[in-house]
This record gives C-alpha cells, structure tokens and sequence, in this order.
C-alpha cells in the first residue's frame, strides 16, 4: 500500500475503534473517491459495522505527497450527506 498514516489518524483510527483491515480495504477499493477541503480526497465506501448498520468509512488523503499521506478516518451514518451519485 502506498500510504502513511499520519500520527493523527493512527490516533483517531484507535479511538473510533475502526480495524484497520477496513481502512486498508477502503484505501485498496474505495466505492467513491471524492474531492474534499484543502486538495485533499476522501476514499469512502459504505461498511457495515456493529448490528448490521451500514455507515459511510471515509479516509481523507492528502494525495499531494509521496507516499499519499492519511490525515484521519471517520465513520458517518449520514451516507446521503456525502455520497456523490453519478
């Protein structure tokens, strides 16, 4: 994989209790990648987590550097917020 976490995102990945097997496949796979703040780009899928609830796992990748730079991740229930239909 051709990314680094940043110490930020390895803190928020830990505290948001996400496995990184999902950040890695969402990095690997990503359903969408979409334009965000600050040139940076959100690889987003949507995941099931706990009780078969679907949420939104988006990493936000800073692509302007090599290797890409993680800079956090976050799961959000609010998929229609962010989700970019074609």
């Amino acid at each position: 994989m051709n990314f680094k976490i940043s110490k930020h995102a390895k803190d928020e990945i830990k505290r948001r209790r996400i496995p990184i097997s999902l950040v890695e496949s969402v990095l690997k796979n990503p359903q969408q990648i979409v334009e965000e703040y600050g040139n940076n780009k959100a690889y987003q899928s949507k995941v099931d987590f706990e009780e078969n609830k679907s949420y939104l796992l988006r990493v936000i990748v800073n692509e302007n550097v090599i290797p890409k730079k993680i800079i956090t991740a976050y799961r959000t229930s609010k998929i229609k917020k962010y989700w970019r239909e074609s």
